[in-house]
């Protein structure tokens, strides 16, 4: 196996999947929702690049290629499992989170099982389109973890009586807690239905990938 640039990139992807979670250990929030944030958008971007400079620099290798859907699963993965961790378990999240996490580990499955065979379920490009729905999803969500914390911060020893206030434009806004509530409420807004539609493509993929597995999984008669 040569170390190539893309080979590296996903290498690093795959690391930083971890180190998301890992954020929630070392530093408070909202310093660690914004490590997080960072790190996740930053190796997502990778996704893009290692493939397009492997092509481009004609460097596609057999590790990259199973390398590069392992990373992508494993960034999903923890990231929602922070993400749910870390809400107040809204059953309008906890559905497509549970959607897609069951899609993967059955897929996952299917291609284990499949072995030599297991080429029949190659990456399609809408799968490759749910990826990036359920990575834009992610990153929007974390941003409204950060909003969350902020408002939280803003609003300390206030009665619900001034904070009411504020927001019906009766009292000054001194803190900018206003722009904060809305971009709290909107990014989480958006964040859920993105998810949402990354959990519909993700179920669709998976369909698709159990009916071109079938075949294989007849018993000879």
């Amino acid at each position: 196996m040569t170390w190539t640039l893309p080979n590296v990139l996903t290498t690093l992807r795959l690391l930083a999947a971890p180190a998301v979670a890992l954020m929630f250990l070392y530093f408070t929030r909202p310093y660690a929702d914004w490590f997080a944030l960072v790190l996740f958008v930053s190796a997502a971007l990778t996704d893009w690049f290692d493939g397009y400079l492997a092509r481009a620099w004609g460097q596609e290798s057999k590790f990259g290629a199973m390398l590069d859907p392992i990373a992508d699963k494993a960034m999903v993965v923890i990231a929602l499992m922070i993400i749910v961790g870390y809400s107040s378990m809204s059953p309008w999240l906890v559905l497509p989170v549970t959607v897609i996490l069951f899609r993967e580990v059955f897929v996952s499955g299917l291609r284990e099982f499949l072995g030599d065979t297991a080429g029949t379920l190659k990456v399609t490009k809408l799968a490759k389109l749910k990826t990036t729905a359920q990575m834009i999803a992610i990153a929007t969500l974390f941003s409204q973890g950060v909003f969350e914390h902020y408002v939280g911060m803003s609003t300390y020893g206030m009665n619900d009586d001034i904070i009411t206030g504020i927001i019906a434009g009766d009292v000054v806004d001194e803190l900018g807690l206003v722009w904060k509530l809305e971009a709290m409420y909107w990014s989480g807004q958006i964040g859920l239905w993105l998810l949402w539609i990354a959990a519909a493509l993700t179920l669709i993929t998976g369909i698709d990938y159990f009916n071109k597995a079938l075949p294989h999984l007849k018993d000879d008669t």
